[in-house]
């Protein structure tokens, strides 16, 4: 027995069906693909109004007009990275069809909006917590919103050019790893460091964080993603498998979701993001895809000299340059409009200015340019019949970098990162940048200059965010960055794919979940040369452990390096290894490079206390060739008596989940005024993982998780009925909705559920149907058979 529901919704030429399985996956089957994508936007506000209603007055800056005055500086910031072109060049550079799918998407929103504005019954509680109506929106607003993306690596030049400013390159190689390696950082000539201010980026921050995450956010770094593929030859079933986990924050509702559209000439099944239309992850029963971050360095920071009868003129090939300004109205709620000054130079937004330091700052960032409004780019790749038409398709994406993983039926495999590299000819992107003309893009990169892989001999292929540029790849000329993540889990990764050759979904899940620490597994090795009591005159030993170490040792010795909920050892070797040995790490290799007085902002800069994912073979490195037992037992020492004061002072009480746990808060608690619903959070759960697992589970200060795989798919590829999925905390995001929060649990659990494709295995598990009719079709029927035969 099933529900039934149907809406009339302008714009249909046919009826739409709407089948909603027990996990909540919408599975729309409609007779054209123009009313299919407008059934997806309808369907999509259905599911998740106020999710895009804040989205899009997000990215528009239009926060202030329903939120008060408080959020005018962030509409201002947003402004400022809108995409400002010409919309006919905009909608030329993605698919054919992008604009007429985008219009019919926007046109299925409008029409769910409508529907709540006249019926207040289907209107999400939010609307009426915070007192105002979902708006229309426009299909341009699809593509001019950039600001919701993963942007690459502002933060990263600014980070390393204040950290010369203050303490010098010595300090720098101890914040962040560059590669590829050895890597040597030069000053671009005609910069002058001690004029940029540590908090030149504020306005890129307020435009780029939603004002609701600030402080919870992941940062470049902290985020990530885990895909692969298998050959039929290292599979159980002779057919291909592709998994993908991609890390972003922990939210609620979830930042993706499964949907599943067909029509004619289509029939795609996976994840994207609720606000834009088709799917970004999963496949088509032809080919099946999936992306993590190509950290593509997309972004400059350009520091200017200003007139000094003039601010706004900067000097840019031997002359005095005028801004651009643009005026703004910003609507205030219950106030008068703001009017906003937006200034621009030939490279960007301007996000900071210094009058009395007659300097100016912008951002040049390629994802600003036609045709990078983020995952927009999915239109044509979603539709591919086969490898090569997948792999012709990415040449179209712009933003942000991708590693696209492919499978397909035939047993084909690949790997296509894609995205739009800058030119620099004469500097490598690691710093800002003058902006008086000598450091000039010169284009993009033709994304057949990128390598590429197709059914590499090893059988199998997997991408972790890490440099997976091959050794012959000539970086220092066509750059695509020097920031790369971590090499952590794809080490652990790899050494999972090496070992079997009969691999199934089962086993796929099994992996994105693991939760085996390579630096505990490394640190534990140092621990095996502790001695529990003094050694033997003439022993070589590394040291003694006094009895008060013997029990953490012995935990961390027996432990088996997996940082799962309920392991004690987990939590001995989290707090000592990120809270104590770490700093003690770094804080010991600053010894000569910065003086007494400089030393607690030093550490403070190469290690941030909310980077709870700081590359690991820094630290690890440090320990080569000396393992200082005193540092050793000393920072174990306090960790203990930390974890004593967190969860007691016996041992037998402790593990890893009573610390680190998942606990997303919905944005109504940053918005309301008062005591919030209950709904406005779900858990908190015992969570294992770190930012250094597979199953990636990054966190901040107190242990909260901020990111990680709230959405997971594998597919079995040509098998479509066996692939599995998860996404958490529901794929509503309507309080009191049954899939609000459904699958909290289960995600927590590590578990999944099956990503059904065939309509025999649809219509088993619908448990609900909704069907959309065009304006006037139940009269029509009525008039024809007034009994409803």
């Amino acid at each position: 027995m099933t529900d039934s529901e149907i809406f009339e919704v302008p714009g249909l030429r046919e009826p739409v069906e709407i089948r909603i399985d027990q996990w909540g996956v919408p599975h729309l089957y409609a007779a054209s693909q123009d009313d299919l994508f407008l059934a997806q936007g309808f369907n999509a506000a259905r599911d998740r109004l106020f999710q895009l209603d804040l989205w899009r007055r997000r990215g528009l800056g239009l926060l202030a007009e329903v939120l008060g005055e408080g959020y005018a500086e962030h509409d201002r910031a947003a402004r400022l990275f809108l995409y400002r072109g010409d919309m006919a060049e905009e909608w030329r550079a993605y698919g054919d069809d992008t604009e007429r799918v985008t219009t019919a998407f926007v046109d299925g929103i409008n029409a769910y909006v409508r529907l709540c504005r006249t019926n207040s019954r289907h209107l999400p509680p939010e609307f009426a917590l915070l007192e105002y109506e979902p708006s229309y929106w426009q299909p341009s607003d699809v593509a001019r919103i950039r600001s919701h993306g993963l942007q690459y690596n502002l933060h990263e030049e600014v980070a390393r050019a204040l950290t010369l400013r203050d303490h010098g390159p010595g300090t720098e190689d101890l914040r962040r790893r560059r590669e590829p390696a050895p890597h040597r950082l030069r000053v671009p000539e005609g910069l002058d460091l001690s004029v940029i201010p540590s908090d030149v980026l504020r306005v890129y921050e307020l435009a780029t964080t939603p004002p609701w995450a600030a402080g919870t956010a992941p940062r470049q770094g902290l985020d990530g993603s885990n895909n692969w593929v298998i050959a039929p030859s290292r599979t159980a079933t002779g057919r291909p498998l592709l998994a993908n986990d991609p890390h972003r924050g922990i939210a609620l509702p979830a930042l993706r979701y499964l949907a599943h559209l067909s029509a004619p000439g289509i029939d795609v099944i996976g994840a994207g993001e609720p606000a834009l239309p088709g799917i970004s992850i999963g496949h088509n029963g032809q080919v099946a895809f999936g992306l993590t971050i190509f950290p593509i360095d997309q972004e400059d920071l350009y520091v200017y000299r200003t007139n000094p009868a003039n601010p706004h003129e900067y000097w840019y090939e031997n002359r005095w340059e005028p801004m651009t300004r643009v005026t703004e109205s910003v609507p205030v709620r219950g106030g008068e409009a703001i009017a906003a000054e937006l200034w621009f130079t030939r490279h960007g937004p301007v996000i900071r200015e210094l009058p009395d330091r007659n300097a100016a700052f912008a951002v040049r960032a390629a994802w600003l340019g036609p045709g990078m409004a983020p995952y927009l780019g999915s239109m044509d790749y979603m539709r591919a019949t086969s490898p090569d038409e997948f792999v012709t398709a990415m040449r179209r994406w712009g933003a942000p970098g991708e590693n696209q993983v492919y499978a397909s039926p035939d047993g084909t495999i690949g790997w296509r990162p894609a995205g739009r590299v800058p030119v620099r000819p004469n500097w490598d992107g690691t710093l800002p940048v003058p902006g008086d003309g000598r450091y000039e893009w010169a284009g993009f990169l033709d994304v057949e200059e990128l390598p590429s892989v197709r059914d590499p001999a090893q059988g199998w292929f997997a991408t972790a965010n890490q440099l997976n540029l091959p050794s012959a790849y000539p970086n220092a000329e066509k750059t695509v960055t020097y920031d790369w993540y971590a090499p952590t889990r794809h080490d652990r990764i790899t050494e999972e794919l090496g070992k079997h050759a009969a691999w199934t979904v089962e086993d796929c899940v099994r992996l994105q979940t693991d939760y085996v620490s390579l630096p505990g597994r490394r640190l534990q090795t140092l621990l095996a040369g502790l001695r529990d009591e003094p050694p033997a005159a003439g022993t070589p030993a590394l040291g003694a452990a006094t009895a008060g170490d013997l029990l953490t040792l012995a935990l961390l010795r027996d432990w088996d390096t997996r940082l799962t909920a309920e392991s004690a050892g987990a939590a001995v070797f989290e707090v000592w290894y990120r809270r104590h040995l770490r700093p003690a790490l770094r804080a010991r290799a600053l010894d000569g490079i910065v003086g007494e007085g400089a030393r607690e902002a030093a550490l403070a800069r190469v290690l941030p206390v909310e980077d709870a994912a700081a590359d690991a073979r820094v630290d690890l490195e440090l320990l080569d060739g000396d393992p200082d037992p005193a540092l050793l037992l000393g920072t174990l020492d306090a960790a203990v008596r930390e974890l004593a004061g967190l969860l007691g002072a016996d041992p037998a009480g402790w593990s890893w989940g009573a610390l680190h746990q998942a606990h997303p808060h919905h944005p109504i608690l940053a918005l309301l005024d008062g005591a919030a619903p209950e709904w406005a959070s779900v858990g908190p759960v015992p969570r294992g993982g770190s930012g250094d697992t597979v199953g990636a589970a990054a966190y901040g200060p107190g242990f909260r998780q901020t990111t990680g795989a709230t959405f997971r798919i594998v597919v079995d590829v040509g098998s479509w009925d066996d692939s599995v999925a998860m996404n958490s905390p529901g794929q509503s995001g309507v309080p009191g909705s049954a899939h609000y929060d459904d699958l909290f649990a289960s995600w927590a659990a590590d578990a999944s559920f099956p990503l059904l494709y065939s309509r025999a295995a649809v219509e088993r598990h619908t448990r609900r149907t909704i069907t959309l009719r065009p304006p006037g079709a139940m009269r029509a029927q009525e008039t024809e058979d007034p009994h409803g035969r």
